[in-house]
């Protein structure tokens, strides 16, 4: 029998839930896929967690686990050939992976939402933004169709939609790739929840839109003290809206920091790489860095350190023994809150 604890849920009279904990945690979570090359383990012992009122940024590059995580989470994972062998999803101290399904659809939308990448696709074509808005009101509220219109228009001026009135009867393709985002956000906003999963919002955006839709997220989450959950592989996406960073490669988290912390000294390897990967207006006419080689092929993670063969700092125990991760403290043995890296040799990328 799972024992739950009563104050996640009910810490006072009034059932407001406990500020001290985290909204959500992610404990030693794995997921696996079966495909015919043999199981791809996507995820692969995953820990983090987000509180009311804080951005994690989770950042990676395609394949490294982000999303996977990130529908886990929601409870949308193909299932099969997907599958979670082990771990836990605590949000208010109860496990998801525990409920029924029908608890689960309580707490999706209403409680935790998720903003898609790909806003056109997300988006039924042939049904009016209003009347996909206007659903959420429907069915979680009972509210009549003139009701749920009205609710639509309020939502569309939250976001920032000019005339939401005139244009709560057009489709998606009438709107802008930046307009279409400003949709799928109010469409996550509709039942007020208290954690919202952003999927790479930005992607497709020219620079100028991406930096009003990030604006727009932080307006909101400070409005409405939400947990964010910001899912990228664009660094410069989040440097001003993030609070902690979780960096991932080949389903494992291989870096943890408070984001100025991270982007001031990286203490793992593909950190580093990552961020010397951005150009600089003061590295002009020189040759960008890359870091070598592709990702792995998750049906086949190298042994010991997955980032080992392209990993300029590799030695022989990073082929052999997978890092957890580790404690990063200051040369004096000063501890560094929030840090940590899976890295053997932590010591030498931040300290030099």
């Amino acid at each position: 029998m799972t024992i739950i604890d009563e104050t996640a849920e009910n810490p006072s009279a009034d059932g407001s839930h406990d500020a001290s904990r985290p909204l959500l945690e992610v404990r030693d979570l794995h997921v696996e896929f079966r495909t015919r090359d043999g199981v791809a383990k996507a995820v692969n012992g995953v820990n983090y967690s987000v509180a009311a009122g804080e951005t994690l940024a989770v950042l990676g590059e395609s394949g490294s686990g982000k999303s996977v995580t990130a529908q886990a989470i929601m409870g949308i994972l193909d299932m099969p050939p997907g599958s979670i062998p082990k771990g836990e999803i605590l949000f208010r101290g109860q496990d998801m992976l525990k409920m029924s399904g029908e608890e689960r659809r309580k707490i999706r939308g209403n409680k935790i939402a998720m903003i898609f990448q790909d806003a056109l696709s997300s988006l039924n074509p042939v049904l009016s933004v209003g009347y996909q808005l206007g659903e959420m009101f429907r069915v979680h509220q009972g509210m009549s169709k003139k009701e749920a219109k009205a609710k639509a228009i309020e939502l569309m001026d939250r976001v920032k939609i000019p005339a939401a009135k005139e244009r709560v009867g057009d489709y998606p393709h009438q709107f802008s790739g930046g307009m279409r985002q400003r949709i799928m956000i109010a469409m996550a906003l509709a039942l007020e929840p208290d954690l919202i999963i952003a999927d790479e919002p930005t992607t497709a955006l020219d620079v100028t839109v991406q930096a009003q839709v990030m604006d727009l997220l932080a307006d909101l989450q400070r409005e409405y003290n939400m947990g964010l959950i910001l899912i990228t592989h664009d660094l410069g996406v989040v440097a001003d809206v993030a609070d902690k960073i979780a960096v991932m490669y080949a389903g494992r988290i291989v870096e943890t920091a408070p984001v100025h912390e991270l982007y001031k000294r990286p203490a793992h390897p593909y950190t580093k790489g990552l961020l010397e990967s951005i150009p600089r207006l003061d590295q002009k006419g020189q040759e960008l860095y890359a870091i070598k080689g592709l990702p792995p092929n998750l049906t086949r993670i190298p042994s010991g350190c997955a980032f080992n063969p392209r990993c300029p700092k590799a030695q022989d125990i990073c082929r052999t023994d997978i890092p957890p991760l580790h404690p990063v403290t200051e040369r004096d043995g000063g501890e560094l809150t929030g840090r940590g890296s899976a890295c053997h040799f932590w010591k030498e990328t931040i300290h030099g």
